[in-house]
């Protein structure tokens, strides 16, 4: 469950990441949190294989393992803040 959810916050970061380019308004914080839920998801994707292969399922859809992607969602979205609130007053200072 955590793998899905780790890809799904780095599709949206991803995504979120080429609209403001594409308009104008680039933010290092929103790309940067994208390269973390990647990582991230890169990680739990090779967790995910390595398991398959030694005969486990693919995906754990377990409680516990909602609640690991939980946590990295909220870990993800509380650095991001940081780097967004340190963006803005170093901006604010330039």
């Amino acid at each position: 469950m955590c793998e899905l959810m780790t890809i799904a916050a780095a599709a949206a970061f991803t995504a979120w990441h080429f609209a403001a380019k594409k308009s104008g308004k680039s933010a290092k914080a929103v790309f940067t949190t994208a390269l973390m839920f990647w990582g991230a998801a890169l990680m739990w994707s090779v967790d995910c294989a390595a398991n398959a292969i030694e005969g486990e399922p693919l995906l754990d859809m377990s409680a516990g393992d909602a609640i690991l992607g939980c946590i990295a969602i909220t870990a993800g979205l509380a650095v991001f803040g940081l780097l967004s609130l340190t963006e803005t007053r170093h901006g604010a200072n330039a």
